[in-house]
């Protein structure tokens, strides 16, 4: 093994800087700062992050930063300044912006391109930084605020928490610069696993934090911040200098909101409804508990998910049935199948769930597999499944793919415990079931949480909302979803013409409405805010398997100038300032989030604590790692992969299997990074797999119409349970099966119907007729297979591949 020396006046040891930092004149990371300036105005904030890199090398860099933002932000602009002069960037479509990228560079001018990985994962490359020079790139964003229980509340996510990468490792280039090897069940792996920093790292990025508040004509009661110390001056509220980007910032502002509709003057509207005085009937439910015992979930974590599972079953009656499993890589039942929910069973899942400890890897998929099985098809009952986890899982959609659809025609509520949760993820599971997706970010906000907990898992006030009286366009109203208590209904749209509407839904007690007049207001981000919605909402469907919908989510991204996975803002300088391409690239470590605990003892002695002391060992010591020797997947909740940067150790992700792709770091044979000018270190002996086992990434099956199926046969059910013929159902069936032949792009025998039963209120309509006629399609529409699916081209076809790798 080659030793290479320092010298010590150059590279001087940081005594309280944990394992293998270390401190040069210029620093040794290229990202020196980051701002955010939010401006909060009633339920919706602008943002603007500013990023500050510097290159420390004495040659060229290309700088790459993996970073959260909130999964329902609209990002409408992107900019970057470097030497006085200042490049707005350009949204193009992905791979176009990403060619024009690399030719810019190729050309030794200096670039900058943003890209969304995930809802709230995006990188941001930044080229040809000249040495010892300091580059800003600018986001502009807006984002809706959630209002619940007299509260909204403003999140800024601050780190991309390492995320378990299932599957078997796959070959071909990496999809990105990350640490973690692109898998079959999450072929991006590589883009979001950036390297971590080693805990007790010295500060190695200034944090600064601005968020003004203007209440919109509402009385503000109170701000407060969960988890960061901040100052107050009036209503501005400032991080106090020193925080460091390992949670995320949260501020909650307690004011009353009120039933609204506002026109932005352009042909968007956005229409809030708080939730009427009625009573919610409880029909008998059977619930499923899912329970996250990953490794993930060690310390403080597991402490309130015991609890808040422990809450969720003492929400249950005798009426009710339930089942409880807690999963890593295995899943485990309290008892088998569906049990009463008698105080006796009650009492042994929570003596159950007291003994649950963490440990293991994230294997989502198969719990949601059992759940969907154990709660089985069409039922009188309640279907209801409850998720608590951190949602730190790289395979988002691989498991919207082949579970979404299923639970789609279920209600799933998810609890997210973390201080940098997953939240775009358990966010868009819990919009797929019509449910609620509730945030714990501290012990301190576990009872408040849960309180709020148990009205969500209670029956909805208002099901089946529809929208009256207004000319919208068609597939442009974003997800309806029903009315629960003390959460208003935030909907948004495009609309043709229009002043007021009437809002639907089937109560307790009967049909319920309720009209809304509108306002015009001078105010932009509503048409970016519906826009990230809609774009949302097709990439789901996208991920669930409907490709088709690529071109038409790349016009609306680019139409409306709002980001999404399918296209990048690029920015170029028009000036050559280098000879060709960076001579150096180095990707940016993330910092260990807060609340990730270090145990040290079997058999929890995983996380970040393995990966520290792996990467503290030399390596010859990891070279004799053998098979079995205490490191394994199912221990550790990950394997290990090769890190980027001092100070740095690998994210969680499997090692390399038998015939796959080795990693491109140190722990899979890899060469271990050097600075400029200094050779590489020989690789070590790739370890001994410790893949947990997964059956791939697989394709949905079906066509477009089997998307939808479980939303025909639940409107089926309800169609043939209501006592006889009812002309105000039937005109808002009509409604909702129009908007579902307009989200599968066009279907006849949908259309069709759609107009039939719409027409149901007018006089001289037959009900019976039509109420027949409803049945016996929807019977046809429900009990057709489809056709197989086909293989989406790809790259080894000579056809559009991936759009992960496009260039």
């Amino acid at each position: 093994m080659r030793i290479t020396s320092l010298e010590p006046a150059r590279c001087l040891p940081v005594p309280d800087a944990g394992f293998g930092a270390l401190l040069t004149e210029r620093g040794n990371l290229p990202l020196e700062s980051v701002n955010v300036a939010a401006s909060i105005s009633g339920l919706i904030a602008g943002v603007e992050v500013t990023q500050g890199f510097r290159n420390p090398f004495d040659v060229t860099l290309e700088a790459t930063y993996v970073f959260p933002l909130p999964e329902r932000a609209a990002v409408t602009g992107f900019r970057m300044e470097a030497d006085d002069r200042v490049v707005d960037g350009v949204l193009k479509e992905r791979g176009q912006a990403r060619a024009d990228y690399d030719q810019a560079l190729r050309e030794g001018r200096r670039a900058a391109i943003a890209e969304e990985d995930r809802p709230d994962v995006f990188t941001i490359r930044v080229g040809n930084i000249l040495p010892g020079e300091s580059v800003s790139v600018r986001l502009t964003m807006s984002q809706p605020l959630p209002y619940e229980d007299g509260a909204a509340t403003f999140r800024f996510p601050l780190v991309v928490a390492p995320r378990y990468i299932p599957g078997t490792p796959i070959d071909g280039p990496p999809a990105g610069d990350g640490t973690a090897p692109d898998t079959d069940a999450v072929p991006d792996a590589s883009r979001i696993s950036p390297p971590v920093l080693l805990p007790g790292f010295p500060n190695p990025v200034r944090l600064s934090l601005t968020a003004s508040v203007d209440a919109a004509g509402l009385e503000l009661r109170e701000l407060a911040s969960s988890l960061h110390v901040v100052e107050e001056q009036g209503h501005t509220v400032r991080l106090q200098p020193g925080e460091r980007l390992d949670r995320d910032f949260i501020l909650r502002l307690s004011f009353d909101a009120s039933t609204s509709l506002q026109f932005d003057g352009q042909g968007t509207f956005a229409l809030t409804v708080v939730p009427p005085p009625l009573q919610a009937t409880r029909a008998p439910r059977d619930l499923v508990l899912l329970l996250d015992r990953s490794g993930s979930m060690s310390g403080w974590k597991m402490v309130c998910a015991r609890r808040a599972a422990a809450r969720i079953v003492d929400t249950l009656t005798p009426q009710d049935r339930f089942a409880v499993l807690a999963f890593d890589s295995v899943v485990e039942q309290a008892f088998e199948g569906m049990a009463e929910a008698s105080d006796r069973n009650r009492y042994r899942a929570v003596e159950h769930l007291a003994r649950v400890d963490a440990r293991g890897g994230t294997e989502l998929l198969e719990p949601l597999r059992q759940a969907i099985a154990l709660l089985g098809g069409r039922s009188e009952r309640e279907r209801v499944v409850v998720l608590v986890t951190d949602g730190q899982v790289g395979n988002e959609d691989q498991i919207l793919e082949q579970a979404g659809g299923a639970l789609s025609a279920m209600r799933v509520h998810t609890v997210g415990i973390d201080r940098a949760v997953n939240a775009g993820f358990l966010g868009r599971l819990a919009g797929l079931g019509a449910g609620r997706c509730e945030l714990v970010e501290s012990e301190d906000r576990l009872d408040a949480a849960m309180e709020h907990i148990h009205r969500r898992i209670g029956a909805p006030l208002v099901t089946d909302v529809s929208l009256k009286g207004l000319d919208v366009e068609a597939g442009t109203v974003t997800h309806l979803g029903s009315i629960f208590p003390g959460v208003p209904l935030r909907v948004y749209g495009r609309y043709r013409e229009g002043s007021s509407l009437t809002v639907r839904g089937m109560a307790a007690g009967g049909p319920w409405e309720e009209q809304v007049a509108g306002v015009t207001v001078d105010n932009p981000a509503i048409r970016a805010v519906w826009a990230r919605a809609h774009l949302r909402e097709l990439e789901d469907r996208y991920a669930m398997g409907e490709h088709d919908l690529e071109q038409q989510i790349v016009r609306a991204s680019l139409e409306h100038g709002v980001l999404c996975r399918f296209t990048a803002y690029v920015a170029i300088d028009t000036r050559q300032v280098a000879d060709g391409v960076p001579e150096h690239h180095v990707i940016q470590p993330v910092e260990p989030p807060s609340g990730w605990e270090m145990p040290m003892a079997p058999p929890m002695a995983g996380g970040f604590a393995a990966t520290a002391m792996l990467a503290a060992a030399p390596v010859s010591a990891r070279r004799m790692r053998a098979p079995g020797g205490g490191f394994s997947s199912a221990d550790l909740d990950q394997g290990f992969t090769g890190g980027g940067g001092a100070g740095a150790l690998p994210a969680p992700g499997p090692a390399a299997a038998p015939g796959g792709r080795p990693g491109s770091g140190p722990e899979f044979g890899g060469p271990v990074r050097s600075m400029p000018g200094q050779p590489a270190m020989p690789p070590p002996v790739a370890p001994a797999p410790v893949v947990p086992g997964s059956t791939g990434h697989g394709r949905a099956a079906g066509t477009r119409l089997e998307s939808v199926r479980p939303q025909l046969v639940a409107e089926l059910d309800r169609l043939k349970a209501l006592p006889g013929p009812d002309v105000l159902y039937l005109a808002d069936l009509g409604t909702r099966l129009g908007a579902l032949a307009a989200y599968l792009g066009g279907n006849e025998a949908l259309e069709a119907l759609a107009r039939e039963l719409e027409a149901a209120e007018r006089p001289g309509a037959d009900a019976k007729a039509l109420h027949d006629r409803a049945i016996e399609v929807l019977t046809a529409l429900a009990g057709d297979t489809g056709t197989p699916p086909t293989t989406p081209p790809d790259d080894r076809g000579g056809r559009r591949g991936p759009f992960w790798k496009r260039t």
